[in-house]
């Protein structure tokens, strides 16, 4: 009762409310003009046409333009508005000119890091493939001397997180999706307040969107009383708005430089099992330690300059000189971002890239699967070339719709080879891919439409490390947990539930 009260008099129902009444103003409209309605008609059929030839036109994935074309056809007075309203489309001028000095600050910044793409190259021509799409795609450096580690579940990174803050000598930033007091944030902020009177630099993102429920009005401001530096990524207005598309789903925690987390793992208690919600929930993250760390910084630099507009010098939170004297650490790590406000899909293509050069096996883990022709071609392909491709997917949904779409990729890809395993105790929220044993990727981005082109992203690149070794074995241990769906089992489905998955994935890039 108490969730249901809080629901009906929190920001988001206003906003509800008032997109509603904007909403039943264009419905309203709509009915005014209807009372012509051969004109109104033939104006319709015309409008929907014209808009039909201009998606058709554009330079989107396929699956967009379908998902997009479908209720313009048919609801041309409906389909186009939400179309204009929601639908990814090219940067305004101003945006563009933000966004190339966003990045030209980026790129300068990382421009005296030193790379080690040649010795990866040197060591793996795959692997410097690789490595060298992200160097020169996402402006992501390659760094030896640096640790990882790998933690499933969330608690057990949840504790080590606790023990770095504790640690922190010099600044901490924290950038996440969804922030929730309890037993998880209760115990970060009492170290963050701490911090601050120790006279650290401590700074705090969150995504208003992804938090509208779980914090308060101007949580923010609350923040900045603490002294605690503080905004958010594009706070939500009551107005319809295409941006509430673009969410910051970034994971970042960053100390002193030196460490940084980053996976699947927002502050919140059902992440760490404080809290169950969709049985036991499964998720995973990663530590690094070493001159790596320092790339979530710039990256959380360059988005505190986006929102904030904050002229930091880069190098004042560079690595204290020496701090990783007598670290021992093996492999390369590479981390990057994704955006979407370039033309650039780093995190299917990084994907991909790993997939395309797998030998012998592929291991998956993801919360979502609502994927394009390229990224499912990719696994098909690989299982029919011989190579094991084995995909986790939750026993138990969070959202049923999505694994409803989910569950509608099975069948061409278990025809194709690709073993499919759902995981009985709940939910798992793990973002990761492991290849032939010797490469890996952890990090925020789901394989879904909204993490592969409408988030902000982040995830680290492994070859040959500590923590990819740690994340295939977690990988066989999960197995035993899971059921795997044959294509007998598939097969069973009752024809109703076939056909409102095959009707929903129709519209998957829109979920």
């Amino acid at each position: 009762m108490s969730r249901l009260l809080r629901f009906l008099f929190s920001r988001l129902t206003v906003v509800i409310v008032l997109m509603l009444v904007q909403a039943g103003v264009i419905f309203a409209a709509l009915v005014y003009f209807d009372t012509n309605y051969a004109l109104f008609q033939a104006f319709s059929v015309v409008l929907s046409i014209a808009a039909i030839i201009y998606i058709i036109n554009q330079d989107i994935i396929s699956a967009f333009k379908i998902a997009w074309i479908l209720p313009i056809a048919f609801l041309p007075v409906f389909g186009i508005p939400l179309y204009v309203l929601f639908a990814k489309k090219p940067l305004s001028e101003r945006s563009r000119a933000k966004f190339a000095g966003l990045l030209h600050r980026y790129k300068h910044s990382i421009s005296g890091m030193q790379s080690s793409s040649s010795e990866v190259a040197r060591e793996d021509g795959q692997a410097g493939m690789q490595s060298y799409y992200l160097e020169h795609s996402a402006l992501a450096p390659v760094f030896t001397g640096t640790d990882t580690q790998y933690f499933s579940p969330g608690e057990k990174l949840y504790e080590a997180m606790l023990e770095k803050l504790r640690g922190a000598k010099r600044y901490i930033f924290l950038e996440y999706y969804i922030v929730e007091p309890g037993v998880m944030w209760d115990s970060i902020l009492e170290i963050l307040k701490r911090k601050v009177l120790e006279g650290l630099d401590v700074r705090f993102i969150y995504d208003d969107m992804g938090c509208i429920i779980t914090l308060p009005n101007n949580y923010y401001r609350q923040m900045e009383q603490l002294g605690i530096k503080c905004c958010t990524f594009h706070r939500l207005q009551p107005v319809l708005t295409g941006t509430i598309n673009n969410r910051d789903h970034r994971k970042i925690c960053v100390i002193d430089g030196e460490v940084a987390f980053t996976g699947g793992i927002n502050l919140a208690d059902e992440y760490i099992n404080q809290v169950v919600r969709f049985g036991h929930w499964l998720d995973s993250g990663l530590m690094v330690h070493g001159p790596a760390a320092y790339s979530f910084a710039l990256m959380f630099l360059s988005m505190w300059h986006y929102l904030r507009g904050d002229n930091d010098d880069p190098a004042r939170f560079l690595p204290t000189p020496g701090s990783f004297d007598g670290l021992e650490a093996q492999g390369f790590v590479q981390p990057y971002s994704d955006t979407p406000m370039d033309e650039e899909a780093v995190g299917e293509t990084a994907y991909i890239n790993m997939i395309s050069h797998a030998r012998h096996s592929v291991y998956i883990c993801t919360p979502y699967l609502v994927i394009d022709n390229e990224l499912s071609g990719a696994l098909a392909a690989a299982a029919k070339c011989g190579v094991d491709v084995r995909l986790i997917t939750p026993g138990v949904p969070d959202k049923w719709y999505v694994h409803a779409v989910t569950r509608s990729y099975y069948g061409a890809l278990l025809r194709a080879g690709v073993k499919i395993y759902e995981y009985t105790p709940g939910f798992i929220h793990s973002k990761t891919m492991v290849c032939d044993g010797k490469y890996g990727i952890c990090g925020t981005i789901n394989l879904d439409y909204r993490s592969l082109y409408l988030h902000h992203e982040c995830a680290v690149w492994m070859y040959r490390t500590r923590a990819v070794e740690q994340m295939y074995d977690v990988f066989q241990k999960t197995l035993t947990k899971c059921v795997e769906i044959t294509q007998e089992l598939n097969s069973k489905r009752p024809l109703p539930q076939k056909l409102g998955q095959s009707l929903l994935r129709l519209f998957s890039p829109l979920l």
